[in-house]
């Protein structure tokens, strides 16, 4: 009868799905795929909504995607009793974010601020690349609705327990979406400008944003010169100068605004190598961007060339540091700052 034969069909359906996702599961983790999170605008979203509860006790680190790499929030939590909440964001200018934190919260305790000087003096304009990035992420968190926290809650262990899930908003060259394949279609080139280099993912991500960079960007010299490759790229066409003044000024009206209420600015200048130190070093030469912002900024301030144990690493693809190297530079920079007593601890002694 039809009831038995539509019975039957849905469970005939069911196996063969069920057949038809493990193959392709088994497929890609034959291909050394695992199962991770993405770091996407929901992630960081729900980073950001602990902002709303956190006290002057604890820590936020904003910036770039160095201090997104290089400080290790389990490292931090060990040596001090916090867990930083993570609100940096690769590629991207800090700026917004901390207009975000001190227009919309009463957030007033420790706020770590990466400088990554390529980025964090570029610009002030909305509608470049690397302000919308972290715009993008903070209108998000304003406008999500009720459905998208539970669709989310729901995709986490999906996430977490699926290697063929991959959505990153990065759009990695190994990213195994639809989207992705689709771009490996090798087509007739449109135009005359080389061709960009595959970016593949060398980073894995956890619950808390907690990022580390890929052991194969150690042990593997030509995966680390695929990313290598990127980086050049980026910066093989024409730049816009640096808008100095307006960034710094920017950063400096809110900083007064954060510090009047109680709050504490930390910043942070990160390990870069190479191809990166020598650009940055030429193009943003460090008395005239760091050291003047440190200066009128009047707070403390820690660059990785002055201090011994944060100065010795070797970046794998100049900008950021190993998973290993992370511990350490995470290590070393909070025993300094303990030792100068500019961040909060639940320890004793």
């Amino acid at each position: 009868n039809q009831p038995m034969k539509l019975k039957q069909t849905l469970i005939l359906t069911v196996i063969l799905s069920l057949i038809s996702i493990t193959v392709w599961e088994l497929y890609w983790r034959s291909q050394g795929y695992t199962a991770d999170l993405d770091d996407d605008k929901y992630l960081w979203a729900k980073a950001r909504q602990k902002v709303e509860k956190a006290t002057e006790n604890d820590v936020i680190i904003i910036g770039s995607s160095r201090v997104l790499f290089d400080l290790q929030l389990d490292v931090w939590e060990a040596e001090t009793g916090i867990k930083p909440i993570q609100l940096a964001s690769a590629g991207s200018i800090p700026l917004p974010v901390f207009n975000d934190i001190v227009e919309r919260t009463d957030f007033k305790g420790t706020l770590v601020v990466g400088v990554t000087p390529p980025l964090f003096f570029s610009t002030t304009y909305p509608g470049t690349f690397f302000w919308k990035r972290a715009d993008s992420r903070i209108q998000f968190h304003k406008n999500r609705t009720y459905a998208q926290r539970l669709n989310y809650s729901l995709a986490v262990p999906l996430q977490n327990t699926f290697a063929f899930i991959s959505n990153d908003e990065e759009q990695w060259y190994d990213d195994i979406n639809l989207k992705a394949l689709l771009k490996k279609v090798s087509l007739p080139p449109r135009t005359d400008r080389p061709k960009e280099p595959p970016f593949y993912r060398f980073q894995d991500i956890d619950i808390d944003r907690n990022v580390r960079m890929k052991e194969r960007m150690v042990t593997d010299t030509a995966f680390a010169n695929t990313v290598k490759n990127v980086w050049k790229f980026m910066v093989s066409g024409d730049m816009p100068p640096p808008d100095k003044e307006s960034t710094s000024n920017y950063f400096l009206k809110d900083a007064k605004k954060f510090m009047a209420r109680g709050g504490k600015i930390i910043l942070v200048r990160a390990p870069s190598d190479g191809f990166f130190r020598d650009l940055e070093n030429k193009g943003f030469p460090r008395t005239e961007f760091w050291d003047d912002l440190v200066d009128r900024a009047g707070v403390p301030a820690y660059h990785f060339e002055d201090y011994e144990g944060l100065n010795e690493f070797t970046l794998p693809e100049w900008s950021h540091l190993s998973a290993q190297d992370a511990d350490l530079f995470t290590k070393r920079l909070v025993k300094i700052l303990l030792e100068e007593n500019v961040i909060p601890t639940k320890k004793t002694n």
